[in-house]
């Protein structure tokens, strides 16, 4: 049986319930085996589970071109739950890690090059998160809204570089994670200026 056929006969909305799994565990995890910093655990744990979807949903498009599978009517789960891990992440880190103390929230906010981008990727994500429904694409328009959710591109790199600056040396992970996101970036620009010349 090809990719197109399995795909065709599962529901769009199988993709929450599959990729909410990987956050219950390492939720569960923590709460069975706490470690260290449990909450660090966590908070990390769960941005990198958003960064690993947020590659997910940007695969969608070259797996098409390049060996014909349609798998684009699970870009909109894909993406919405990668917005769930990253305001899962944003809020341990207000909830958990800083206990809604304004000032240092408000101190990282200014201060720390990492936390600045994470929270520009989150603010990039959320509006594409509120318009991912048909209602959006109805009242904006197809063209406004394609042009709005171009943004998601800028909000994975901005991720990844979250991801690069958090670690403050230069570790091998969180640079395979932006290469592969300039990658794949890099790949629907290309389109676009093909398709924009021919």
């Amino acid at each position: 049986m090809s990719v197109n056929s399995v795909a065709r006969v599962i529901p769009a909305w199988v993709m929450y319930i599959l990729l909410v799994i990987p956050g219950a565990a390492l939720f569960w995890s923590v709460l069975q085996t706490p470690g260290p910093n449990p909450v660090e655990t966590l908070e990390h744990g769960l941005g990198e589970f958003a960064l690993r979807i947020l590659i997910l949903g940007l695969l969608i498009t070259p797996l098409r071109d390049l060996f014909g599978w349609n798998l684009i009517k699970f870009r909109r789960s894909i993406g919405l739950m990668a917005f769930f891990y990253v305001l899962a992440h944003l809020l341990v880190y207000l909830l958990l890690d800083k206990q809604l103390e304004w000032d240092p929230i408000i101190k990282d906010i200014t201060k720390r090059p990492y936390i600045i981008v994470g929270v520009v990727s989150f603010l990039i994500l959320l509006p594409l998160a509120i318009t991912s429904n048909n209602l959006s694409i109805r009242k904006l328009g197809p063209v406004v809204w394609r042009r709005l959710h171009i943004g998601v591109y800028a909000a994975c790199i901005l991720g990844a570089a979250h991801f690069v600056l958090l670690k403050k040396t230069w570790q091998f992970e969180p640079l395979l994670y932006l290469g592969i996101f300039v990658v794949l970036v890099g790949y629907r620009g290309l389109k676009r200026v093909q398709r924009a010349r021919a």
